[in-house]
């Protein structure tokens, strides 16, 4: 694992330490260390012993260990597919970090990190292989790496792929002593024959939507100033409407799909796929449309989160703000023909995931209608 704030090798390598002599220090000054600057190469290797059983936990037999510590190899199993696709993805967590940071909670923010990752990956119609990560860190404080790699690993373990590696980055000068950030990138692979790209998508297809465990990673911004921000509650502030507080609530890890939507897709068609991250209801349902389609949605068809209306009415927020904004209660859309939905929600049930129909594809200009009940 790489501790050198300028560039090193990924996890779970440790940092080599050189073994020529410094030189001397000057006259009457006392000799600079790394140390002193900010960076302690003994914790990150510390860190590096911590999270390697968290790491091993993900590996499948394609993992190729003992070869290479300076990058992660990877042996591709085909398993029957006749044009390999592979298909990457990479993404951050966002400011939901802060909300880790503020309960000192952090072995769940990892799952965030592989749902927003994998989940995109799987739009395509490709089964997740691996994912690395970045941890950049104000100070390496090797327990806290450990618990957000057990989150990383668990994670993958939920999504089927393995977590090969990554970089753990010391920049005191970046973040302050109890921060950091953290990110992903994923590559899947498909079949060239079956890649979901939406353009197969008809007028009269039936929208599903899978549902989402609360908040996801998105809009945070916006809901740590309604919640938070404007002194409603505390973060410890146990909140009746969510029946826990408000901290538990906003750091509920995202939901992973990718793994069941893999398994289903051996049985059911799926035409379109769309992520619901940043841009919500209007921006991500278009992305996975054929020309000339339109979704149109119908609320009350799902349960939405109480978290969701907890935000709309302290904020205020308006409604298409809060469709354009969180996932209100779906994470992930996918597109069947009506005689596909049965089978669909029934392989999303088997496999832990409840599922609505929640619209249907209409003719019209590329976008989303949203059918407001008034």
């Amino acid at each position: 694992m790489a501790r050198d704030d300028h560039k090193g090798s990924g996890r779970p390598r440790q940092s080599a330490r050189s073994g020529a002599r410094p030189a001397a220090a000057s006259e009457g000054r006392p000799s600079m260390t790394y140390a002193a600057s900010g960076v302690d190469i003994d914790a990150g290797n510390e860190a590096a012993k911590k999270l390697l059983p968290h790491v091993r936990s993900t590996y499948s037999s394609s993992v190729m260990t003992g070869t290479c510590d300076f990058g992660a190899l990877f042996r591709l199993d085909l398993g029957g597919i006749k044009q390999p696709v592979l298909v990457s993805g990479t993404d951050g967590v966002g400011s939901k970090l802060k909300i880790a940071f503020m309960m000192q909670k952090h072995d769940t923010i990892g799952i965030d990190c592989v749902a927003m990752n994998t989940d995109d990956v799987v739009c395509s119609g490709a089964r997740p292989l691996f994912l690395l990560d970045y941890l950049g860190v104000g100070k390496v404080k090797p327990d806290v790496v450990a618990e957000i790699v057990k989150g990383l690993a668990q994670g993958c373990r939920q999504a089927g792929c393995a977590l090969v590696g990554g970089e753990t980055a010391e920049l005191p000068d970046f973040y302050g002593e109890d921060e950091y950030d953290l990110a992903g990138f994923c590559v899947g692979v498909v079949d060239k024959d079956r890649i979901i790209d939406g353009m197969s998508v008809r007028p009269g297809d039936v929208i599903v939507g899978l549902a989402s465990s609360g908040l996801h990673s998105n809009g945070f911004s916006l809901a740590r100033r309604v919640l938070l921000g404007q002194g409603a509650f505390r973060i410890d502030s146990y909140v009746p409407e969510l029946g826990r507080t408000a901290g538990e609530e906003m750091l509920e890890p995202t939901r992973v799909y990718a793994k069941a939507i893999v398994e289903v897709l051996e049985q059911v068609k799926i035409k379109g796929l769309a992520h619901i991250t940043g841009g919500g209801f209007y921006d991500n349902i278009p992305r996975c449309m054929a020309p000339s389609t339109r979704a149109l949605i119908v609320p009350g068809t799902w349960p939405v989160p109480s978290v969701f209306d907890l935000i709309a009415q302290t904020g205020p927020v308006d409604r298409e703000e809060m469709y354009r904004v969180f996932n209100m209660g779906i994470g992930m859309v996918a597109i069947v023909e009506p005689d596909e939905v049965l089978a669909l929600q029934e392989g999303l049930r088997d496999r832990g995931h409840d599922s609505y129909v929640i619209g249907e594809v209409i003719a019209g200009e590329k976008g989303v209608d949203i059918a407001w009940e008034d």
